[in-house]
């Protein structure tokens, strides 16, 4: 068990640090210069074996820092996409056959997996979900904002009828911005402040793939991916200076929701 939890939290500080080689980071750093700090040390090849089986307990991790994120009462939900290879898949790409999905982003087609996440105005984590790179962005968010009350903020992929009356019932307010066919909506300055720093959640997704790398097409397993996503996760809930709005003052932006 002892030996379970230093290879977790040594995963843990691959990602915090950013050290780009968990082999080098493990070898040349760990291994070398901090022995007194994980007794018990075994070798690199085993080290991996049992990282093969960190995603359980990476996962009741995650979910603790996660309760530990405020509920202001003002979050943004978005999706990102994980990109497993660098082009469209050929027939030689079997690592995530069945699970990965070929999906459309802003940026264009990608094969690979999605992003899920909703974070609060201050930039904490308080739910994520993964999923194929085909799924619809709108399926998860009942599930995704289930303990949340307030304002959610989205874009225009989020509009639909259905779940705007689906979140109101669960006191959720859902704001997005305007697809070019839909009728200008009535709405207040706050409303309108805050649809303008939506983009608090690309930073926070800038952040993770710039910095924290949690998309790349090295993985050759489903643990390996798992535990990447996992670990980097964990890793910017003790990031100190998440993106945050600036000058958003709450009680002039939230009002009760009546379901």
């Amino acid at each position: 068990m002892i030996l379970h939890q230093i290879s977790n939290c040594i995963l843990i500080l691959h990602q915090i640090i950013g050290a780009p080689n968990l082999k080098h980071f493990y070898q040349k750093i760990i291994w070398q210069y901090h022995r007194r700090e994980f007794p018990g040390l075994i070798s690199y090849s085993r080290f991996i074996g049992i990282a093969a089986i960190a995603v359980v307990p990476l996962t009741l991790y995650l979910r603790f820092r996660m309760e530990m994120s405020r509920h202001t009462g003002l979050s943004v939900i978005d999706s990102t996409p994980l990109r497993v290879c660098m082009n469209l898949p050929s027939p030689r790409h079997q690592v995530f056959k069945g699970l990965a999905g070929r999906g459309k982003s802003s940026t264009g087609w990608f094969y690979g997996f999605k992003l899920h996440l909703v974070i609060n105005h201050v930039g904490e984590l308080m739910n994520v979900f993964i999923s194929a790179g085909n799924h619809d962005d709108r399926k998860p968010v009942l599930d995704l904002v289930r303990k949340l009350k307030g304002k959610l903020l989205g874009d225009k992929g989020y509009s639909k009828k259905k779940l705007l009356q689906q979140l109101m019932a669960q006191g959720v307010q859902l704001l997005t911005t305007l697809k070019k066919n839909m009728k200008p909506q009535q709405r207040t300055f706050f409303d309108r402040l805050l649809l303008r720093k939506r983009s608090l959640v690309e930073t926070t997704n800038d952040l993770l793939k710039n910095y924290f790398q949690i998309e790349h097409s090295r993985h050759r397993s489903v643990t390996g991916l798992m535990n990447t996503i996992l670990t980097v996760l964990i890793a910017y809930t003790f990031y100190p200076t998440k993106p945050e709005m600036r000058g958003v003052v709450l009680q002039g932006a939230l009002v009760p929701i009546t379901p």
